[in-house]
């Protein structure tokens, strides 16, 4: 406990805790890299109805729906049951899903005989996890931004980011675990994959949802929304806990000076912060991100390597994703957010670029590996962990949860379109569907430099004066 009953190993407990939901985040967005190729080859034995690249494209991303019913209605569960309860609900979701993707057959279906009714079973359980992932995208960021002291909520929130990608990391390494100890051949690998490796993948994420439900009960309801149900004498312990006596009651006063106007109408601010927020979202999606992240292995492989050498390379992949992820958490705070954006937005140009240059060409190897990495790098320093520290920090605290709601829900709807029109677009043209990405990467740039606002050091509550003046 330091000076003024503050405690920094209370506010670092909790925000560990919360970023656990991020960890899920990334675990379930990811586990179907590893499974995809499995999960394609066991569908098209499938005698009732034939399972073609569209089927596949959505199998492979309709967790994203559930993202999307996640998201939008994130807010409404913030604003009613808070955003405890939230995580708690996103806990069971992961759970829940974990379990029934691993075994869609639920003990009705015949095990193992792949079938529409068997398709629609498993992508009924991936939607669930979809919701818990949309949910826990918008609310842990807007917990762990509403729990942190001003000085310090960038980096803070960063490290939702972080979990995210490690998460992921976790993921790829659980599945190269997995893929290598089905069988000792390529061959019984492959086999053994699509007959019972697939399932491992999805079911190994019950253990870490498990944990994070438990563990959610250990932390309390934030500052904010304690004061919006007139709780203000249990805001003010958590502040003085987190901030110090002096500090805690200054940032109390600030809170219920603006919790007034808490009736305000979404648009009472305009239309541009709403506008910022929705194209945020939407062009951390544009870029492309998740086709990296989600086709992983098979894009190693069309790049020539091996199916082991491919999942090897996605988990050196996720490991650069960490370090630089590391780089924003440690800067965010001390650049500002657009300056990162930019410096992003222009290294994934750069590498989107050179990987449609190198498709056109039919070069394949070292170079387009490198310029792959160039590229999640670029993301993984900036759009990635920034993009969700202005989304928990731009809006006014008085719209905070709508606002957020809509900006989440408008991003898992262009990371479904993105990642469910991947198969078809690079059936088109490999070199073209990365030219468009690039493209967007430009776009992006332009973007921040002309409407985003810096909100670096501004406190939650500062929100509502720097969209008044019009930002």
């Amino acid at each position: 406990m330091g000076k003024d009953g503050q405690s920094r190993a209370y506010l670092f407990s909790i925000v560990l805790i919360a970023v656990i939901g991020g960890l899920l985040f990334g675990y379930d967005t990811a586990v179907i890299s590893g499974a995809e190729q499995a999960l394609d080859t066991f569908f098209r034995g499938a005698e009732d109805f034939t399972y073609t690249k569209l089927l596949h494209g959505f199998t492979a991303s309709s967790a994203l729906i559930g993202c999307i019913i996640g998201g939008a209605i994130s807010g409404l569960l913030a604003s009613s049951v808070g955003r405890k309860k939230s995580l708690l609900i996103a806990g069971v979701l992961f759970f829940v899903s974990a379990i029934g993707s691993g075994h869609p057959e639920s003990a009705i279906l015949p095990y193992g005989e792949p079938s529409l009714a068997l398709l629609v079973s498993f992508n009924i359980y991936r939607i669930i996890g979809g919701i818990g992932v949309g949910l826990a995208s918008a609310i842990c960021p807007m917990y762990i931004a509403e729990i942190s002291p001003a000085n310090i909520r960038g980096t803070l929130v960063s490290c939702n980011q972080f979990a995210i990608i490690f998460g992921m990391l976790v993921v790829y390494f659980v599945n190269y675990l997995i893929r290598n100890n089905l069988a000792d051949t390529q061959e019984g690998i492959a086999a053994a994959m699509v007959e019972i490796g697939w399932r491992r993948m999805f079911i190994s994420e019950a253990f870490p949802a498990g944990a994070f439900f438990l563990l959610v009960f250990l932390v309390p309801e934030t500052p904010r929304y304690l004061v919006m149900k007139g709780r203000s004498d249990a805001a003010l312990k958590i502040l003085t806990r987190i901030n110090g006596s002096a500090e805690g009651s200054r940032v109390l006063a600030e809170i219920k000076d603006n919790i007034v106007e808490k009736k305000e109408k979404l648009l009472s601010y305009g239309i541009a912060v709403i506008i910022t927020g929705v194209l945020l979202s939407f062009f951390q999606q544009a870029i492309g991100i998740n086709v990296v992240l989600y086709y992983a292995p098979r894009i190693f492989e069309d790049l020539g390597a091996s199916g082991d050498a491919s999942m090897m390379q996605t988990v050196v992949m996720g490991i650069v994703n960490i370090i630089f992820t590391l780089v924003a958490i440690f800067t965010v705070d001390k650049f500002g957010r657009k300056p990162l954006l930019i410096i992003g937005s222009t290294g994934m140009m750069i590498g989107m670029l050179a990987l449609a240059i190198f498709s056109f060409c039919n070069l394949i190897g070292v170079g387009a590996l490198i310029f792959i990495i160039i590229y999640t790098a670029s993301f993984m320093m900036s759009w990635g962990p920034i993009c969700w520290v202005l989304i928990s920090e731009i809006f006014p605290n008085t719209i905070r949860s709508q606002a957020v709601a809509i900006a989440v829900a408008m991003q898992w709807v262009a990371n479904f379109l993105v990642s469910s029109t991947f198969p078809s677009l690079s059936a088109w043209s490999v070199g073209g569907t990365y030219l468009i990405y690039a493209v967007m990467s430009l776009l992006s740039a332009v973007f921040v430099w002309r409407m985003v606002p810096e909100t670096k050091g501004k406190t939650l509550e500062d929100m509502s004066a720097l969209w008044r003046r019009g930002a």
